[in-house]
């Protein structure tokens, strides 16, 4: 199922002043499996939402500490993508 394979919009300060920019090539941000490369994410993308797509930039997270009290634990890795639609 292609849904599966887009975990979710990412949603920051950031993301969404790439959305609402004044130029013509507007730029949307997702959390993706880690697993994909760029050819998997625009054929998933250009499927879904029906839209062609210039450019796309991805990058793993790395793992980061996380504390809890007395508790020392890691926050999850994940793959940000940014998509750069076509203009228009």
């Amino acid at each position: 199922d292609l849904l599966t394979l887009i975990k979710s919009p990412l949603i920051t300060e950031k993301s969404v002043s790439l959305v609402n920019r004044a130029l013509n090539r507007k730029q949307y941000s997702f959390i993706v499996d880690k697993s994909m490369t760029k050819e998997e994410i625009k054929y998933v993308i250009e499927k879904i939402f029906n839209v062609k797509i210039f450019k796309i930039n991805t990058m793993i997270l790395p793992r980061k500490k996380k504390r809890v009290g007395k508790f020392i634990g890691n926050k999850a890795v994940y793959k940000k993508a940014y998509i750069s639609l076509n203009e228009g």
